[in-house]
């Protein structure tokens, strides 16, 4: 079969052959026949701006896998460490290989002494957690100088390796010093997400022992997190580093992306939907203003830009709230959850919109039962995409990739003389 299309320019009637790549069309093939057109395309919906061996993902099917490794087996089988080293390097870690990479990452997990004391005690007792930590990690370009020798191999894997390991720790930074608590070292006794929570949640025993269900479940979604191909906070890290800037300057970027509510703020919506509808009784109602089209009233945590199918990462959450809830006890709001999914998926309003739960429908029930507050659940969801993020940029740096620099439809004035002022 000829992979290829043929379009025909109606000015002259003259037609072009285009070959299908990858399941795309090369934009420099059209531009040779239709110089000076550019493609309209706001929000990149049917664009493809980078070539990437990073992550798959099926939205029709239901499909992601990273690196070829179906989300499901990952999840199942898999740490979120083993799969930050995946994604970065491709393949899956040998023992000898991982235990090398463990303790890397094991001990880049403190931060500078002057980011703690000078930076982050310089906010606002009040800031939000995400905004610290989006400038928090903007500064540390500062502390380590080496980091703009993006291709010196060495230099970049060390920055690589910090920007893992620190994130934690500067996201629980973030979190004690917005409640007035003080700061916690990391405990490197501990494995990755261990760390974390005991970084968050220590206040005076001498070790910190997170029950084990728990470590699980938070490094369960950390795996589901970590790279989502081309999403709002990667295009940002792509763009960004498309500059050459060094890789926290590009992840500050990420992150200032990721705290936007139409991205990293979208389990929270679903968090703040659910309290206002507040009973099981009151969810019929809820699906009618919601079909009724009001506008003020929105399905959050349903549909996905990609997913025209349920998200598989959706399916594997659901499934492991049950061991979460065993040992915090059952989030009052997931009856409320539960009830709406069963509507919502029987309804023909939206199964004809193919509007199925997505990943962050289930993820915030898990993080306020394990005791986050609404204002962390951007900063959990950085912490694990910083290795997708760092994926997208070294394989962008790899490829040589040209800065990022799209085209625009002009609608403005056309050209016209300057007025004085007093004849305005």
């Amino acid at each position: 079969m000829n992979e290829s299309i043929t379009i025909t320019d109606n000015r002259n009637g003259e037609s072009y052959e285009i070959p299908i790549v990858n399941g795309g069309v090369s934009a420099s093939e059209w531009a040779k026949i239709l110089p000076g057109i550019w493609f309209f395309d706001p929000g990149f919906v049917s664009t493809a701006a980078a070539e990437s061996a990073i992550t798959y993902l099926d939205g029709t099917a239901g499909i992601l896998r990273y690196r070829g490794y179906p989300i499901e087996q990952l999840a199942e089988k898999s740490t979120y460490l083993e799969v930050a080293y995946l994604l970065l390097r491709g393949e899956l870690p040998t023992p000898s290989e991982f235990e090398q990479w463990r303790h890397d990452v094991t001990y880049h997990t403190f931060i500078h002494e002057n980011v703690r004391k000078r930076f982050l005690d310089g906010f606002h007792y009040d800031a939000h957690p995400m905004g610290m930590l989006v400038s928090a990690v903007a500064a540390l370009s500062t502390f380590y100088r080496d980091a703009k020798d993006i291709f010196d191999p060495e230099s970049r894997q060390k920055q690589i390796t910090r920007l893992i390991a620190k994130m934690p720790t500067l996201a629980a930074a973030a979190h004690r010093f917005s409640v007035g608590m003080p700061f916690v070292y990391p405990d490197n006794s501990l494995d990755f997400p261990s760390n974390f929570l005991s970084m968050m949640w220590k206040v005076a025993e001498p070790h910190y022992q997170a029950d084990p269900a728990l470590v699980r479940a938070l490094d369960l979604l950390f795996i589901l997190h970590a790279d989502h191909e081309q999403n709002c906070s990667t295009t940002a890290m792509r763009v960004v580093g498309s500059s050459h800037a060094d890789p926290y300057s590009a992840c500050a970027a990420a992150c200032a992306a990721l705290y936007g509510p139409r991205h990293g703020g979208a389990n929270e919506a679903v968090i703040r939907m659910l309290t206002e509808i507040g009973s099981i009784e009151n969810v019929p109602a809820f699906i009618s203003e919601v079909k009724a089209g009001h506008g003020h009233v929105m399905l959050n945590g349903f549909g996905h830009r990609v997913y025209k199918n349920y998200d598989p990462r959706a399916k594997i959450i659901k499934k492991a709230a049950d061991d979460v809830f065993a040992v915090t006890g059952k989030n009052p709001l997931l009856d409320v959850a539960l009830k709406l999914e069963e509507i919502a998926l029987s309804d023909e309003y939206f199964i004809s919109r193919r509007l199925y739960p997505n990943v962050d429908f289930y993820s915030g029930l898990i993080y306020q039962a394990m005791g986050f507050p609404l204002e962390m659940f951007p900063v959990l969801f950085a912490i694990p995409r910083t290795a997708g993020w760092l994926a997208h940029w070294q394989e962008m740096l790899d490829q040589d990739s040209k800065i990022a620099r799209p085209r625009q439809l002009y609608i403005g004035s056309e050209a016209r003389d300057y007025v004085p002022m007093e004849r305005r």
